[in-house]
Formats: structure tokens, sequence, C-alpha cells
């Protein structure tokens, strides 16, 4: 199918291929130490693990039943936003958390998810390059997760003249309010991340083009 082969047809396919793979599994990795600190995630993931929690679910497997039903609405609307990163970010990101903080529960004592300031530091840190690695998947243009992918179809076919970080803005801060609805508790991550995630998608996606892709 064309819109799958393009990637695959990619004279870079192999440099994207692996940029994306990194971003997906960093994501996942620092995203479980979001969740570990209690401070707030990403608001997709504030939203799913309120509902995985309400519904007693592993958040993994919440997420590819959420991104399941996305996913059928990325087809009919713009198929051409799935790739191989559409499947990646789909299946592996909640897994890779929930794996990550079955090892931390063994490893890593307790009070460097509980006690300041060793959770500030792990939450500064974790929250920084989770916006990167989230960055680095999405401008890799490998296809990205249903979730992301219904921003940038309304940027494309209905809010057309409107930035796209805006958009973004508006559609976590969306998730966000589910979220809130269905009893998750707000906290400063989940706010920063409304604001952080679009205009960093933008500034990464300018110095992989500029230094990486070479496509300016």
């Amino acid at each position: 199918m064309e819109f799958i082969t393009r990637f695959t047809k990619d004279p870079q396919f192999k440099k994207k291929f692996a940029i994306m793979c990194l971003g997906v599994f960093f994501m996942g990795f620092f995203l479980s130490f979001l969740i570990e600190v209690s401070l707030g995630t990403d608001p997709c993931t504030f939203m799913n693990l309120t509902i995985s929690g309400r519904l007693g679910m592993l958040f993994g497997t919440w997420q590819v039943l959420l991104n399941s039903v996305l996913f059928v609405l990325v087809i009919i609307f713009d198929r051409y936003q799935i790739g191989p990163g559409t499947i990646a970010n789909m299946v592996c990101i909640g897994y890779i958390s929930d794996f990550c903080r079955w090892i931390w529960g063994k490893t890593i004592p307790e009070f460097v998810f509980k006690e300041w300031p060793y959770r500030a530091v792990v939450f500064v840190v974790a929250l920084l390059c989770f916006v990167i690695a989230a960055s680095f998947y999405m401008n890799a243009d490998m296809g990205v997760a249903p979730y992301d992918a219904i921003p940038n179809i309304l940027s494309d076919r209905v809010f057309k003249k409107i930035p796209f970080k805006f958009i973004r803005i508006a559609f976590d801060g969306a998730a966000v309010v589910i979220g809130f609805v269905l009893g998750g508790k707000i906290e400063l991550c989940t706010i920063l991340m409304v604001f952080l995630l679009g205009p960093t998608i933008t500034a990464v996606g300018k110095f992989l083009n500029k230094k990486v892709f070479k496509f300016a």
C-alpha cells in the first residue's frame, strides 16, 4: 500500500526509523519515572492513567485499546499519518512504562520517588527528557500515534490558519479536562506538558531537519 511503502522508499528510512525507535523507547522509559514521582504526566497519560485506574486495567493495555479506537478515525480521515511509528507508539510506550515501573519497584529505594529533593530531581530530568523524546519520535516522520495524529488532522484539514502548537495545546488541554472530570488529580507536570509539547515539537523538528535529516 502506497501510504505504507512511502516510508521504506525514503532514502533516510533507516535513520528516521532508528530515531523513532529511540524516541518511543525513551518516552516509555522516562514516563515510568514521571508516574512514580506522582507529580503529573503528559495530558494523554494523565487521562489514560485515570481511566485505566477506574477500570482496574493495566495502563499499557488501556493505551492499546484507546489508540485502536482512534486508529480507525485516522484511517478514515488521513491514513497517511500511519506508519511504523504509529504501531510502535500504540503498543510499546505503555508496556515499556509498566515494565520499567516493575523494575524500579525492585531496584530503586522508595524514598527516591517520595522524598524531597530526590523527587524534584527525578521529576525535572524525566520531564525534560520525556518531552524531547516525544519530539524526536514525532519529527522522525515515521507515522504518529492515533492520539497525536488527531491534532495533526485538525491542523491540516480544519484549522489551517492556526499554528500547530496552539492546536496541540488545546487538544492536550481537552485530555486534561477529561481526566479531571473522571477523578484524576491535576499536578504541575500535566500543566507544564500542555504548554511545552507543542513548542518543543516545533523546535526539535527544526533542529532535526537542519542537523540530522538536512532538509533545510
